[in-house]
């Protein structure tokens, strides 16, 4: 068993971290603020494509990076720590493997050449459009319908919660094509977000994650050719399935990343601040809960690189990922709370930050599944 980093590893880390630093930095209040703000721009995203965070994992022939699982999640543990703006890092996790990777996987050759190097280098934006209004974790109850029609089908339903859909110009969508045959009856579309047809609602107000919009999307008798089908008709549970088995591991590394600051920044107060005569750091009650962030992390970070194994050695891995994804986002809402304690006033306040790695934190526990859901994911797995 090995623990250590290349040095081509580290490098990228060290790279990625620099780069996301110079790309997102902190506001001006000492170096100390996260940053928050509106909806990503251009100029940004596409420092995250030149950085290799909107195409890490895409083969190397569409513009992406090749990257592997584990290669894959350390890079967004590098964003995830160097960015002031845990927002915009997590649209480009979504961007990738909710989108980009189904294409890479299950898209044609034509799309493929098409679509991956323009998402890969930031001149386009993805989405995924599944969640429904009554469709959210059950996808078999999907509403949606792609009906066949000459050279194609036609896309009527409602999508009600879609990361990047305000900003989106290509949609990852899934239909149900055979009403009759539930989850197996559903089929993944590839589609231009500027077609005819789709309507893009407005922005919702949300909790955190203020820099990743999200919004409403509705087909109305949208045309999407058949090239445009991902995979094969009735496919589509297994395409977003393995979507998912990569935004459940690979993106959670983001939250490693937060965690890893918070750590250091908790670490730096506790030792500069005084009170009562004594410093932070000498009161017990302090020092352990800077001890247990840093115990959570470093949990969740085992339990992601397990399952980041299992994805590329080609082993099963809905368990060590329903794990993972269940271990990072309870790490990341506990010790970004323990953080607003540790900072007391200030950390309530937003002009010192730390409050808003809690907000952003806290979506971690519903999106790409929630809890519950994970611990019914790795009941199955274990004969339950």
């Amino acid at each position: 068993m090995e623990f250590g980093w290349t040095p081509v590893q580290q490098r990228r880390y060290d790279e990625a971290l620099a780069a996301a630093r110079a790309a997102f930095p902190r506001q001006d209040r000492g170096g100390d603020a996260w940053h928050e703000s509106g909806p990503f721009g251009k100029e940004g995203w596409q420092a995250l494509g030149a950085l290799g965070a909107l195409g890490a994992s895409v083969p190397t022939q569409y513009g992406g990076r090749g990257l592997g699982a584990l290669d894959t999640a350390r890079l967004f543990e590098a964003v995830g720590r160097g960015s002031a703006d845990s927002g915009v890092v997590f649209a480009a996790a979504a961007h990738l493997f909710a989108a980009a990777m189904p294409i890479a996987e299950f898209g044609s050759p034509a799309v493929r050449e098409r679509l991956l190097p323009r998402l890969c280098s930031g001149d386009l934006v993805a989405a995924n459009a599944m969640t429904e209004p009554e469709a959210g974790s059950d996808v078999s109850q999907l509403a949606t319908t792609a009906t066949r029609t000459e050279g194609g089908y036609l896309l009527n339903g409602t999508k009600s919660f879609v990361s990047n859909g305000p900003v989106a110009d290509v949609l990852v969508t899934y239909a149900s094509t055979d009403p009759a045959a539930g989850h197996l009856g559903l089929t993944a579309f590839v589609v231009d977000a500027h077609s005819a047809g789709v309507l893009t609602g407005q922005p919702f107000a949300k909790l955190g994650m203020t820099s990743c919009p999200a919004s409403q999307i509705e087909f109305r008798d949208c045309f999407v050719p058949d090239g445009a089908v991902l995979g094969a008709p009735g496919q589509g549970g297994a395409v977003f399935q393995h979507s998912m088995t990569w935004e459940r591991t690979c993106l959670f590394a983001l939250f490693l990343g937060v965690q890893d600051e918070l750590v250091d920044r908790a670490v730096a107060h506790a030792r500069r601040r005084r009170q009562f005569g004594k410093r932070l750091a000498e009161f017990q009650s302090v020092s352990d809960r800077i001890v247990d962030m840093k115990l959570r992390v470093e949990g969740a970070r085992l339990l992601l690189y397990r399952a980041c194994w299992a994805i590329d050695t080609g082993e099963r891995a809905v368990l060590a990922s329903a794990l993972s994804k269940l271990a990072a986002s309870q790490a990341a809402v506990a010790s970004a709370t323990d953080a607003v304690l540790l900072f007391g006033g200030r950390g309530y306040t937003r002009e010192e930050g730390v409050e808003a790695a809690l907000r952003d934190a806290v979506g971690g526990l519903i999106f790409s599944g929630t809890s519950d859901i994970q611990r019914q994911l790795a009941a199955v797995e274990l004969g339950l």
